[in-house]
């Protein structure tokens, strides 16, 4: 099965809700994932919150092109808020 995102919502300045078609759910914080110039401005809450589900790709995108490898998001530890 080719792993996919089938479902995301912004539930912080740097993490994501992801849901994935092998029936996993978690949260992630991308804040460690965040360097490098395509990352920058996803530093910014603001245009954090401008992610997108890429249905042909099936993982999450923004609006200047960065994105992550769906098996990359489902190797992250799930977000624990304290």
């Amino acid at each position: 099965m080719i792993l996919r995102i089938t479902e995301v919502d912004v539930v912080g300045n740097s993490a994501l809700d992801l849901a994935f078609n092998d029936g996993t759910r978690k949260t992630v914080d991308l804040l460690p994932l965040l360097s490098g110039a395509v990352f920058e401005p996803l530093k910014d809450a603001d245009y954090f919150a401008r992610v997108e589900l890429d249905a042909v790709c099936g993982t999450v995108v923004w609006p200047n092109g960065a994105d992550f490898a769906p098996e990359a998001l489902h190797e992250l530890n799930a977000f624990v808020k304290s």
